[in-house]
């Protein structure tokens, strides 16, 4: 027997999240408080009566997981996870309230019963669905949920797949719809999602009109012209024929004529409205939108009016507004894999980062889960571009009828909730379905499947045709997974071992995935975790499963290939210049690649890596650790993103190309400095250009066309000893002097020698905090601080000889009053004590 379907009435999708935020007479109670939980075997209380007897009953926090009541309670721990999907979880509440209301449930993971006063009212097995029951409330109710325990489930499962998935620990979980986080041991705690894990509420109907739902449509015409299509589904309860009704966006309004008895429609058009851009090419406009009909005051929150368009032919790349986007960020995983919250506290601070790292892109891959409406409304104000994976990943999935139709739902309740959100960027069927049968090597024609061929495409098409749809990730070429066309996920530069060149060579066109390294956090992160010479150590490194080797090994490779040191003998020998060493290499490695993607000729439009945050503390793929604390890949990242850049690429014996990009809506007046250093202290070759960067604009120049004669910039022809061991580029703001974009070279390798730097690093006050004022005599390399109290703002940079540079000091607790730590850089014999 399998999983079961929804089996008592309940709306349809379109009427159970509709994206109005407010009504005049909707009252709205979240049951978010007096929440309690017990664990038992499975099957041991089959109702609530024999649930109510039961022992143990916790404190839960609604929404939430069980996981979470548990760890609040001193009772499970990330450090040693108890698995969850063995035993049955009920939880209950009372119900305020007497009379008839709505309750509005947002998930329920996974296999979930229901009972209101004793009595049956729901039976759930998609962890994705949300469900609206009417319900009478009698002044005393009480509702209990019952999670029936997941494992005896994966193991009645009938019927295979084409493939079997190495990375997936339980089969079954193909014909089960629930997040894969928690089943992938290569790189995942295994934390079981189990509880109602999205809010709980009552919804009471007190005024004349009832608004069922919201069909609302945006689009931006060739000339600039904003168009909203508004539909709404109502319910009139009052005397007398319906009232009329209206649309108005920024002061402009437009009718809503009645349909039929249960529908408003109309269109609005708004020339000259400001248009909704990605943060890095201009301003995420945002527009509230109301709506009234007689005295019913409808508030459809905000939106954005903008023209998403994939680029025809056999790659993959983005116009937004017309304008071509190269699309870079990270891959999202949780900001919390044991409470998986969806608040906009939960999210805020993570998103700042990506935005404040210059991404203008985030991807929620199918081995994840759906995130709430606060992170889609909040990449609607930062400007972020959501790539939006349906949650499949790996398989090869059922194609029967029930499981068709809670897809469907599944799909059509995420697309309504999400409407009115300009950030929805890119829908893709799912992660690494077509990639999966590739590699087993099935022929080409079992590649793929009629739940991202059509079923997914259907519901995509029905409510967000303005977005633009891919069957899986990756997909297209002679292979889905080839670089060369479609999307890719690039691994060459990481997982294969290939040489930094790779990221030019396997001539990338989009990657929704690369770059996957296990990147070091910092001192104080790592703080309670073995060190890297225990063996607990390893427990933490991501592995595919099966694979003899894990992501640690492949930053080891790289730090022997661009260092030029024995990783082994060095973290036996010393460990903290390992340390220091592994959280550097994986940031050039990143920033190169970048480098080469985002060039003049380029055929990439875009890169997303592997991983953006952490799911624990320790060696993960994440460029923040799980306690939200940037890494040094992240801040690589950061230099690698910037709208307004400099680039330095090696042409070999065409010597080095300095690239100049402005992807920002305005001219840039600058100053390009350039200069090749001898001890990475004097100046060999120097020239200084002013240079005016044009809206949305890149240019290539070669170095010798800015020296003027010839030097050999990147030791392609070695007439005699080298004459320099860096060159640095540096692109300043022509009116006051400011530095917007700097980039280095170093052509015989990027190997740290040491010497005596003569760095020095300032304590100032700034504002209610502290900055640091850092000077260098000679070339400072990946320059960072160790501070228990504090953290840069800005780290793992290169500091040119001569130049001053202020960063600002960031407290890593409130009780940090004063700098009191050691600035370091790669190449200086010892640090520098900050005081």
């Amino acid at each position: 027997m399998g999983p079961r379907r929804d089996n008592l009435p309940d709306q349809p999708p379109a009427l159970t999240m509709a994206r109005v935020h407010h009504a005049t007479g909707r009252h709205v109670v979240a049951l978010d408080r007096d929440w309690t939980c017990a664990l038992t075997p499975p099957g041991a209380a089959a109702t609530p009566a024999d649930a109510d007897r039961l022992p143990g009953w916790i404190p839960a926090p609604v929404p939430g997981t069980a996981a979470q009541a548990l760890r609040d309670a001193g009772l499970w721990s990330l450090d040693a996870p108890t698995p969850l999907h063995d035993r049955d979880v009920w939880y209950r509440v009372p119900l305020p309230g007497e009379g008839t209301r709505t309750l509005r449930l947002r998930g329920l993971a996974t296999i979930a019963e229901l009972w209101l006063d004793g009595e049956p009212i729901l039976s759930s097995d998609n962890m994705f669905h949300a469900h609206a029951l009417p319900v009478r409330l009698t002044g005393a109710s009480t509702l209990h949920i019952a999670f029936r325990a997941l494992e005896p489930v994966l193991k009645r499962q009938r019927g295979r797949g084409r493939w079997r998935p190495t990375m997936i620990a339980s089969p079954g979980m193909r014909a089960v719809r629930a997040t894969l986080l928690g089943h992938m041991p290569g790189w995942c705690p295994p934390v079981h999602a189990v509880g109602p894990w999205r809010g709980v509420e009552l919804v009471e109907e007190t005024g004349p009109l009832t608004v069922h739902a919201a069909d609302l449509r945006t689009g931006l015409v060739e000339d600039g012209t904003a168009v909203l299509d508004l539909s709404l589904s109502v319910a009139w309860t009052g005397g007398g024929p319906p009232p009329p009704g209206r649309v108005s966006v920024a002061g402009i309004e437009a009718p809503l004529a009645w349909t039929d008895p249960h529908t408003l429609a109309g269109r609005l058009r708004a020339p000259g409205l400001a248009p909704w851009w990605p943060h890095t090419h201009g301003e995420p406009a945002l527009h509230a939108i109301a709506a009234t009909v007689g005295d019913t005051a409808i508030d459809l929150g905000r939106t954005g009016f903008r023209r998403i368009e994939r680029d025809p032919g056999d790659g993959f790349a983005l116009r937004v507004n017309g304008v071509p986007i190269f699309a870079r960020g990270a891959c999202w995983s949780s900001p919390d894999i044991v409470a998986l919250p969806g608040t906009r506290d939960a999210y805020v601070s993570w998103l700042a980062l990506a935005r404040d790292a210059g991404m203008n892109m985030i991807r929620v891959g199918g081995t994840m889960l759906y995130e709430d409406d606060a992170f889609f409304e909040l990449c609607d104000e930062l400007g972020i571009l959501i790539w939006q994976d349906f949650a499949f990943a790996n398989f090869d999935y059922p194609t029967d009828e029930l499981f068709t139709a809670s897809v469907r739902r599944e799909a059509a309740q995420l697309l309504d909730r999400t409407q009115s959100s300009p950030s929805l960027a890119v829908l893709c069927g799912g992660s690494e379905a077509e990639q999966q049968a590739a590699m087993l090597g099935l022929p080409a024609e079992a590649w793929s499947q009629p739940l991202f061929d059509t079923v997914l495409r259907e519901e995509s098409a029905r409510t967000r045709p303005d977005v633009p749809y891919v069957t899986n990730s990756p997909t297209g070429g002679a292979l889905p997974f080839a670089a060369d066309a479609g999307v890719a996920h690039y691994y060459g530069v990481g997982a294969y071992r290939r040489p930094l060149e790779d990221a030019r060579r396997a001539g990338v066109r989009f990657a929704s995935e690369c770059l996957a390294f296990a990147n070091l956090p910092d001192a104080e992160t790592l703080r309670g975790v073995p060190p890297v010479h225990h063996p607990r150590w390893k427990e933490r490194v991501p592995r595919d499963l099966g694979a003899p080797w894990d992501f640690e090994d492949i930053r080891d490779h790289y730090l022997a290939r661009l260092f030029g040191v024995d990783p082994t003998a060095l973290r036996a020998e010393d460990p903290d210049r390992y340390r220091r060493l592994s959280r550097a290499v994986t940031a050039e490695a990143m920033e190169a690649s970048f480098a080469e993607w985002r060039r003049v000729g380029s055929t990439c439009a875009g890169g997303l890596v592997w991983l953006f945050q952490d799911l624990w503390p320790g060696a993960g793929w994440g460029v923040v650790g799980a306690d939200g604390v940037p890494k040094a890949a992240w801040h690589a990242l950061k230099r690698a993103f910037r709208p307004v850049q400099v680039l330095l690429t090696d042409e070999g014996v065409n010597g080095l190309a300095v690239h100049l990009i402005n992807e920002t809506p305005r001219p840039v007046a600058a100053t390009l400095s350039f200069a090749c250093l001898a001890r990475g202290e004097r100046a060999v070759a120097q020239a200084e250009r002013a240079v005016e960067l044009l809206p949305r604009s890149a240019q290539a120049i070669p170095a010798a066309a800015l020296l003027g004669r010839f030097f050999d910039t990147t030791r392609a022809y070695r007439f005699g000893p080298p004459e320099h061991d860096a060159t640095v580029a540096t692109l300043t703001d022509a009116a006051t002097g400011d530095r917007l974009a700097d980039a280095f070279h170093f052509p015989d390798g990027s190997t740290p020698e040491r010497a005596d730097l003569g760095l020095s690093a300032e304590p100032v006050p700034d504002g209610d905090g502290w900055a640091l004022v850092l000077r260098s005599r000679r070339l400072a390399r990946s320059v960072h601080l160790d501070d228990d109290g504090f953290r840069m703002a800005d780290e793992w940079f290169h500091l040119p000889p001569g130049a001053e540079r202020r960063v600002r000091l960031l407290p890593r607790h409130g009780g940090a009053t004063r700098p009191d730590g050691e600035l370091h850089a790669l190449n200086a014999y010892g640090p520098v004590r900050v005081r």
